[in-house]
């Protein structure tokens, strides 16, 4: 079986609940078809760069398939007819990731950072000005 990382863009007006629905639904179709999923990440509402079918935000959700061809054309063909998917992407990898995707480090990532302050490097801070007086 084939390796695959799969990605759907879900409607902005539905909850959080009803993607982990239809994310259980996907799995189920899936499953059903001789495939099996692993890791499930869902990125939540973000914006979109372009208006697709009238929305301006989405749900992110991305999937790692381990599935026959058959199965994913089954998966593809049930969501381009689903009215809360707005796009879906299937692409075949030749191994899936490990630990968290590069969207869910991002957000980690800025806290390793370190406090903000001083950008100047080992030059000293400025001394602080004194005030002109109205003479």
């Amino acid at each position: 079986m084939a390796l695959y990382e799969h990605t759907f863009l879900a409607r902005q007006d539905i909850s959080a609940q009803q993607v982990e629905e239809l994310t259980q639904h996907w799995k189920g179709v899936l499953e059903a078809n001789g495939g099996t999923i692993g890791r499930v990440e869902g990125w939540g509402l973000k914006s979109l760069q372009y208006r697709i079918k009238k929305n301006r935000k989405a749900h992110f959700v991305i999937m790692d398939v381990t599935a026959p061809g058959a199965a994913i054309h089954e998966l593809e063909r049930q969501m381009r007819i689903h009215e809360d998917i707005l796009r879906y992407m299937t692409i075949k990898v030749d191994a899936h990731e490990e630990g968290p995707s590069a969207m869910m480090k991002r957000g980690s990532d800025r806290d390793d950072r370190g406090p903000r302050g001083n950008d100047r490097g080992d030059r000293p801070a400025r001394a602080p000005r004194e005030d002109k007086g109205d003479n």
